[in-house]
């Protein structure tokens, strides 16, 4: 099969197009480069079997050639990362809608790929019902707080996926993503987990922001990977939202505590207030955590490798690349 992935340069884009490639299926990537980079692909595997396209979904000339011959499409193309979203709410707005918009319209006008869109659990805003379920009323903060525009974005998203699968038998799938972290990502954005291994392996204060009581669940991207391989032959998640992440929570003082063990660090833990972090009044969510049922229900999957084996991998290549992460 030929797989389509746009921001297949980013995190979660390159690994997934790295597991297509080994098992003999050829790989089509649009990215602009934004946010991911070359640096992801050079571990891809059968190069000959990649085409990389640079541009962006809502431009681009080359993208309707690249959805002619796709048999699967993953949208992972957005914008992503708290600081980018708080420090440039048009082009998250922008680049997360539009984007999406065209994507369909072409699906829907080549004759129903099937088709992925990327969301995010930042849609369940400000819900305080812990675990999230996917039928859960969502609570979302301010118009005037520029930290939602990136769930709001990301739910337009999710309702035109669910409007051109019931209008127009589109089999496509929301994927609900709960922090997805692991090898090439980076902190440039506001990832935790990468800041933190890279301030822990340089001796460097870990920051935590807020009071460090907040709550996550953190997902290998290996795990999240493999749930997006399982998907595009169940037929019962077409039409479909799934929660994909993790089920165990731990606070971010705890993750800090954790890194700094775990890599025998000298660092400390500095504890810095949102205001001065993002923005003034920047609003977040205290505990934030998915009911995984209905993924585990369809096709069988659960996230499975745990969060000393994301930071021991982290660090393996922060170390084996001479990665140093701002």
């Amino acid at each position: 099969m030929n797989i389509l992935i746009t921001g297949g340069a980013g995190f979660i884009g390159s690994h997934l197009a790295e597991s297509w490639l080994k098992d003999g299926h050829s790989v089509s990537i649009i990215d602009d480069l934004s946010t991911g980079s070359l640096d992801n692909l050079r571990h891809l595997p059968h190069r000959e079997r990649v085409e990389f396209v640079k541009g962006n979904v809502i431009s681009s000339r080359a993208l309707p050639r690249l959805m002619e011959k796709a048999d699967i499409v993953y949208h992972l193309a957005a914008a992503v990362g708290v600081e980018l979203v708080v420090h440039d709410p048009i082009r998250t707005i922008e680049t997360n809608v539009s984007g999406t918009s065209r994507i369909l319209k072409l699906a829907d006008k080549l004759g129903g790929r099937r088709i992925f869109v990327a969301s995010t659990s930042e849609v369940y805003g400000k819900s305080a019902s812990v675990p999230f379920h996917e039928t859960d009323d969502l609570i979302i903060g301010p118009s005037t707080h520029s930290r939602w525009s990136y769930a709001c974005s990301k739910l337009i998203d999710e309702f035109l996926l669910m409007a051109y699968h019931r209008s127009k038998n589109l089999p496509g799938t929301v994927t609900r993503f709960f922090n997805t972290v692991g090898p090439r990502q980076t902190g440039r954005y506001g990832m935790v987990i990468p800041r933190f291994v890279s301030a822990a392996l340089q001796g460097k204060p870990l920051r935590v922001f807020g009071t460090g009581e907040q709550t996550r669940c953190f997902c290998h991207v290996a795990d999240t990977v493999r749930a997006l391989r399982l998907l595009p032959d169940c037929e019962a998640s077409f039409g479909e939202i799934l929660n994909i992440g993790s089920t165990n929570r731990i606070t971010i003082r705890q993750l800090a505590e954790t890194v700094i063990d775990q890599l025998h660090s000298k660092s400390k833990i500095e504890v810095v207030s949102y205001d001065k972090a993002y923005e003034p009044g920047f609003e977040d969510t205290l505990h934030r955590a998915p009911d995984c049922t209905k993924i585990g229900r369809i096709c069988g999957w659960k996230a499975e490798l745990p969060l000393d084996k994301i930071i021991a991998d982290v660090a393996a290549q922060m170390r084996g690349e001479g990665q140093v992460l701002h």
